[in-house]
């Protein structure tokens, strides 16, 4: 009896691990660009890394590398957890304070833009993996000058729209709301928050409203979004896992568990932070689309990944406890085969 328990107690023991290892296998992993006003590395993505056409993107490379256009849907912070005031200085907020997407943050008037109007308008974010979540989109102020660097200040105060889990469609989520009235050269600002980890994602859209006057550097080329065989075609050199995060905030801005607040409700900066609520009761007609896809399901992932992930966890963990049984067999029949002899 001795020898059976304690061949069971060490398949027990051996099993937790496995059968944890198993749960945290699951993937949750959310990546992605605004791509409806394009952003400034979608943009210069789609241009092509190594031989942009446009002069703000080859400067960009100039500054930072190719490898910040391949990994074009990774403009992120790892633990943001609402912070991104917080984390993010001024003169880098279109490369998150990332070191990486520095380039991103040149100060200049010719970036490729979209065109934009006041009034409502859909927005389309490609999401490379979906994930729960909130956007939050800024634009700038009448005083915005691109050529200087962008700094929080240069945005409104409030964001003109706010929304949580859009819908998701051809693999880009899709919202619509009411764009302010502007005029001349803007920028938009995005800040996709991730509600099931602190994780955030951010991006700059450069945009015209009316004729380009063009601002510090020229006319600016109307930009474009990358094509799903783009996308595809750079797969292959992106550093950007889909199963996985990469070098997911490698070289981000830190902040230890002391510096960040268990919700950003409780933090100093969140005192800070637009009231979001406010713009909400403004554009509360355009700013509520369901996280329905067109078959009326829904589309996103509690964990991340797809609507498959729960049952691919299941499936893992499933196959290592069946693992560990028949390990349990083969130490159970060796203890006895072992006490017989003993004996």
């Amino acid at each position: 009896m001795t020898v059976r328990r304690t061949a069971t107690g060490i398949v027990v023991l051996g099993l937790a691990p496995l059968a944890l290892a198993g749960l945290a296998a699951a993937p949750a992993v959310a990546h992605g660009s605004m791509t409806d006003p394009v952003s400034r590395v979608a943009a210069c993505f789609a241009e092509g890394p190594e031989s942009p056409r446009s002069a703000a993107c080859k400067a960009a490379v100039a500054a930072g590398g190719t490898q910040a256009l391949y990994d074009w849907n990774e403009v992120n912070i790892a633990n943001a957890a609402g912070n991104h005031r917080q984390l993010i200085p001024d003169g880098k907020l279109c490369s998150a304070g990332r070191d990486k997407y520095k380039g991103l943050d040149l100060a200049r008037g010719d970036w490729p833009s979209s065109e934009l109007a006041p009034g409502n308008r859909t927005f389309r974010y490609k999401a490379t993996a979906p994930h729960r979540g909130s956007f939050e989109l800024y634009v700038t102020k009448d005083s915005y000058d691109p050529a200087k660097p962008l700094k929080w200040s240069d945005l409104e105060e409030k964001p003109f729209l706010k929304v949580t889990d859009p819908k998701l469609e051809s693999g880009a989520y899709v919202f619509d709301g009411v764009v302010p009235n502007k005029s001349g050269r803007h920028l938009i600002y995005s800040i996709w928050q991730r509600s099931d980890s602190p994780e955030a994602f951010y991006t700059c859209s450069d945009v015209v409203f009316g004729q380009d006057n063009g601002g510090a550097g020229g006319a600016a080329p109307a930009a474009s979004a990358p094509t799903d065989e783009k996308i595809a075609d750079g797969t292959e050199k992106s550093t950007v896992e889909h199963n996985g995060h990469g070098d997911l905030g490698t070289d981000a801005t830190k902040v230890s568990a002391k510096d960040t607040p268990a919700t950003p409700e409780t933090s100093e900066t969140s005192e800070q932070q637009p009231d979001t609520n406010a713009t909400a009761d403004a554009y509360s007609d355009a700013n509520s689309p369901e996280a329905k896809g067109a078959d009326g399901q829904d589309t996103l992932a509690e964990t991340g990944g797809d609507s498959n992930t729960s049952y691919l966890a299941i499936g893992g963990t499933a196959a290592l406890a069946i693992g560990a049984a028949v390990t349990f067999g083969t130490a159970r029949r060796k203890a006895v085969s072992t006490g017989r002899h003993s004996r």
